[in-house]
């Protein structure tokens, strides 16, 4: 705890683009036929030599598996097309993950019911990706294959298949989302959930196991006859009224209570993903204008731009929107709707920092004093914000299954924690299960908005609520590449940030020291768990304050192993000019150089910031 293009043509209404995928046979068995190679003398083996041989192709090939791993969720390449990249998310890879998490779904069930159970109901949502129905496929198969009962819920959204779980007359025992959020149409992945969340790091990995040994132990081929077809189920119908009906009750407008929206025009832009539904199938009927919305037809090649609201043209061409129509409020979504941010009257973009001040004014009101948990690459400013507003802010390691799961456990030990959010725009709230659901949250912005109005003190609309939040002066994002093979990219990763904190902690770089935020159980850098029951790390990374004579402190750096890609991460903010470069020339001379580090880590990044120092053409990852 703290301390201290061009426009594109509007498909409002478009309700005949919702896609709808293609019912299976009920008359016959589903065949589902994949094939791959693997090395054909795993089945000949002949002397120790090629045993010894046979056990290398057999790691090689459980690799594979164990690599698509990415923190809590499952993420790969599905689809050629990236230079560099070879498919490894394959049907084949995506059936021994299917079966391997239905039988983990299973075995826990059976434990917590003391007896074998039976008809274990998962459900499987997708976004709109071309990869979708293949993949599907595979899904199915393995769900097959771990006896469990299948229900397809066709294109959905993230939340809704973790609501899947609660809301009757559904109630399934499990759920799985196909997505790989903002990524490109080349990439897929899986989000698994049972009736408790999203399921952890660790979790994921004993999953992942399980599917590498099955995966390499197919040897040619992979065929599955589904005799009974998934179930198709609407779902999110179920799931939008459930939205509607919490607006309404909130509101409780009193002259039109099942339209409270009416009068007010709401733009969204669903970015070709999942999102759509919003805009039909809530907004409109609670009496909304959404006319100017963008992108709402579900396109898996994403033609218009990245379905993400930390994407610029996303946002330029919602202000853009919000701005022709004179409209209330803009709305971006990501392409499973896990994320979300949004647009002022005024044309202001609400996300990062300033969608977790909005959302923590919100939740303040309702919940005064509460704790609100975020990633550790949040400003000063915003700690500032929380605490002038009498909350408290807890730091904490990078990665919105980490923010999430530190807010339950701080629940759990007595300390009230309403909103946990990352600066990405996953967000969740105590009170909706701790899921982070982009719709649900602007749902709560909404609310907000409506109750302004009616209460006569709508001036500035919602951006008011952050009027007095201070931007950092500079940010900044790096990368540096881990020169190593992919398997031993991790090891290394874990080696250069140890090493980082070890500089901070013997005090080598002058004016640099960890990060710390109280007593919250929580040290070495907001990071790292030292109570009775730490958890699990899926990722290294440390936070260090910079401070400068009468200056003070004026910045922090933030060093981070990325899960996705064999890199690290290099976070910078400053509240003075030339901070960041500062920081950049400091990291670069006297820890990474001196270190010898540079030798096994890609510096190109640093050193051009370190030489140019240009702020705004920041480099991108």
């Amino acid at each position: 705890m703290a301390s201290t293009s061009t426009p594109s043509q509007s498909l409002h209404h478009h309700i005949t683009a919702k896609t709808n995928f293609p019912s299976y046979p009920t008359n016959k068995p589903f065949h589902v036929t994949f094939s791959f190679s693997l090395n054909k003398s795993l089945t000949r083996i002949q002397s120790s030599s090629t045993a010894k041989h046979n056990e290398v192709v057999v790691d090689e090939e459980m690799d594979k598996i164990r690599r698509l791993q990415n923190g809590s969720d499952v993420r790969g390449v599905a689809l050629e097309g990236e230079k560099g990249r070879t498919v490894d998310l394959t049907p084949p890879a995506v059936e021994a993950i299917a079966e391997s998490f239905g039988e983990w779904v299973m075995n826990g069930l059976e434990k917590e019911k003391g007896r074998p159970v039976e008809d274990v109901k998962i459900s499987l949502g997708r976004d709109p990706r071309i990869s979708g129905a293949s993949l599907s496929a595979a899904v199915f198969a393995g769900l097959a294959r771990a006896g469990c009962v299948a229900f397809d819920m066709g294109l959905a959204t993230t939340p809704a298949c973790f609501m899947s779980t609660l809301l009757p007359p559904f109630m399934y025992d499990a759920s799985i989302m196909m997505t790989a959020s903002h990524l490109p149409y080349t990439r897929n992945g899986l989000k698994f959930f049972t009736k408790k969340g999203g399921l952890t790091s660790p979790e994921v990995e004993e999953i992942c196991d399980k599917a590498a040994q099955k995966y390499a132990n197919r040897l040619a081929k992979v065929s599955t006859a589904l005799r009974t077809p998934p179930k198709r189920v609407d779902f999110m119908s179920t799931y939008a009224a459930h939205l509607r009906d919490i607006i309404k009750q909130r509101v409780n407008h009193p002259l039109h209570y099942d339209t409270p929206l009416k009068g007010f025009q709401i733009i969204v832009n669903a970015g070709n993903g999942s999102g759509g539904f919003f805009t039909w199938d809530v907004l409109d009927k609670l009496g909304a204008d959404t006319f100017g919305s963008l992108h709402l037809n579900p396109d898996g090649m994403f033609p218009n731009h990245i379905p993400n609201p930390e994407d610029k043209i996303a946002m330029a061409l919602t202000r853009a929107a919000v701005l022709e129509n004179k409209a209330d409020l803009g709305i971006v979504f990501d392409t499973d709707v896990d994320r979300s941010g949004v647009v002022d009257s005024k044309g202001n973009p609400i996300n990062g920092d300033k969608l977790i001040a909005l959302m923590a004014a919100i939740v303040l009101k309702e919940h005064p004093g509460t704790t609100i948990v975020t990633d550790a690459r949040t400003s000063m400013a915003l700690t500032r914000f929380i605490n002038d507003r009498g909350g408290q802010h807890c730091l904490y390691r990078v990665g919105y299954r980490n923010v999430i799961d530190k807010g339950v456990q701080l629940n759990k030990d007595g300390i009230e924690t309403h909103l946990m959010m990352e600066i990405s725009g996953h967000g969740a709230l105590k009170e909706n299960h701790f899921l982070d659901d982009g719709a649900y949250m602007v749902v709560k912005i909404i609310i907000e908005m409506v109750r302004t109005k009616l209460e006569g003190s709508d001036n500035e609309g919602i951006g008011s609520l952050i009027k007095d939040l201070e931007e950092p002066f500079e940010s900044v994002e790096l990368r540096m590449n881990i020169l190593a093979e992919p398997r031993y990219a991790k090891a290394k990763g874990v080696e250069a940030i140890e090493t980082f904190k070890d500089y901070i902690e013997q005090g080598r770089i002058e004016g640099w020291e960890l990060d710390s935020c109280g007593d919250c159980w929580v040290s070495e850098g907001c990071l790292v768990d030292s109570n009775d029951s730490p958890a699990a790390i899926d990722a290294h990374m440390y936070r260090a304050k910079v401070t400068e004579g009468e200056k003070g402190q004026y910045g922090w750096i933030h060093l981070r192993q990325s899960i996705h890609n064999p890199n690290i991460a290099v976070n910078l903010q400053s509240t003075i000019p030339g901070g960041c470069q500062s920081m950049t020339i400091a990291l670069r001379d006297k820890f990474l150089q001196v270190s010898g580090l540079d030798k096994i880590l890609d510096i190109s990044q640093i050193d051009k910031f370190a030489t140019n120092g240009n702020i705004q053409s920041k480099i991108e990852p």
